[in-house]
């Protein structure tokens, strides 16, 4: 007796610290719209996708500047001995001329037979992948923020059963030690009645940690670098799942951000790979200099000007461009190939989705019977037992028998609601 009144008192100051613990955090209310909205207003990966996807549109614009002339001003200043000239290192002309001049070189890609266009194409394309990979993260962050969220009413559920648990049983435990001083019932069944206490107390602790720890989960799931405590919103009833499987693999296979994404890569890997074949093809381009030359040696004008164009065939460069398109077709071989496992793997995790939540579902009905059988079974446990015409071991059972049943009918309503969520991120509409 005297340990089990030492398990008692610790599990109850254990109990009233963690309560205390939670009444002295700030209490921040929320509907799970507003938690979605904070979510992607807040959190780092969803930024990080964004900044990401910045960088693809960035480099469309690195390979379509090649459509554009280039343009450098140069001044050359030169002082050289008499008769200077370069007698190593150089084909080009080796004269020096002491002379300042200053002008403008000015350099156009005329055509490149399609390679500039199909390196813009393909980076344009993954441009556009990047962006569903936003798409893609948005839709992860939401569904973690759902799932943190009804877990963390689930827990609040689970906090609440317990606390109801602990006055039933010290309600008990109280009216069977007075029974017990007035010798109308034995030391065993306030032992019973007693360790009964003890187990709902030590439900309540576990449950003021879940509730602690279903905090921290949310607050991480907002982008929150601080541990926050919710008061959160009842979502509305959820409705039956939707019958048609097939519809909803379609409907996936359509819609689902990260397969269109690997789509876009395909086909921007294909590009790159024509782009790499047109390596082959000649480049021309024309180029114009002018200036004008104040300092200059004699046998040099006052000004200068000129154009033309240079017409580059590749001819053999070690198999290079070879190598090259072998690589970038392998590439584009092993995205199409990576699509096609995604899609196997999108077409699995709906299936896994419509199946958790259609048995989701049933377990609402389930638990919904199952609590009104132990609620009834503790009515008629607990007038036997006031009749003495049972034992405590029985009401006992049946106490436990429907704290279960309290704790399962919880776990079902927002298992059931987080598998809904699962389900619409799986099938692309989540986002």
């Amino acid at each position: 007796m005297r340990h089990s009144g030492l398990m008692i008192s610790v599990v109850v100051s254990l109990a009233v610290f963690g309560a205390a613990r939670l009444a002295a955090q700030t209490v921040q209310s929320l509907t799970l719209e507003q938690a979605e909205k904070i979510a992607i207003q807040n959190h780092p990966r969803v930024q990080a996708a964004q900044y990401i996807a910045a960088a693809a549109s960035a480099r469309v614009g690195e390979q379509r500047s090649n459509y554009f002339p280039t343009a450098d001003g140069s001044a050359t200043g030169v002082k050289a001995e008499n008769d200077s000239r370069i007698a190593a290192g150089g084909l080009n002309n080796p004269i020096i001329f002491n002379r300042f001049a200053d002008g403008i070189e000015v350099r156009q890609l005329v055509t490149d037979f399609g390679r500039t266009h199909e390196l813009v194409k393909s980076s344009e394309l993954h441009a556009k992948a990047e962006d569903e990979s936003v798409t893609t993260a948005r839709a992860d962050v939401l569904l973690r923020v759902d799932e943190a969220y009804f877990d963390l009413l689930k827990a609040q559920a689970v906090l609440q059963v317990a606390n109801e648990t602990v006055k039933d049983r010290q309600l008990v435990s109280n009216q069977i030690t007075t029974l017990a001083k007035n010798d109308l019932k034995s030391g065993l069944d306030v032992s019973f009645a007693n360790v009964d206490l003890a187990q709902a107390q030590l439900l309540l602790v576990q449950a003021q940690n879940d509730v602690q720890a279903s905090n921290a989960e949310l607050s991480a799931a907002l982008g929150y670098a601080d541990e926050r405590a919710f008061r959160l919103a009842e979502s509305p009833a959820p409705s039956a799942p939707p019958a048609n499987l097939t519809d909803f693999i379609q409907q996936a296979v359509r819609n689902r951000p990260d397969l269109i994404s690997q789509q876009l890569d395909v086909l921007s890997a294909q590009s790159y790979a024509t782009a790499e074949r047109d390596l082959w093809f000649p480049t021309l381009s024309a180029a114009g200099a002018a200036g004008l030359t104040p300092i200059h040696d004699s046998t040099l004008a006052p000004r200068y000007a000129a154009a033309g164009f240079n017409l580059n065939i590749p001819i053999f460069n070690g198999h290079l461009f070879g190598s090259l398109r072998a690589e970038a077709n392998a590439q584009a071989r092993a995205q199409q190939q990576y699509l096609r496992d995604e899609q196997n793997s999108v077409v699995r995790d709906v299936q896994k989705a419509w199946l958790n939540a259609n048995s989701g579902y049933q377990r609402l009905g389930l638990t919904d019977q199952l609590l009104a059988q132990a609620s009834k079974a503790l009515d008629l446990a607990q007038a036997r037992y006031k009749l003495g015409l049972s034992s405590i071991i029985e009401l006992s059972q049946a106490q436990l028998n429907k704290t279960e049943a309290e704790i399962a009918q919880a776990s079902a309503k927002y298992d059931y609601q987080a598998e809904l969520s699962a389900l619409k991120y799986q099938a692309g509409a989540l986002h």
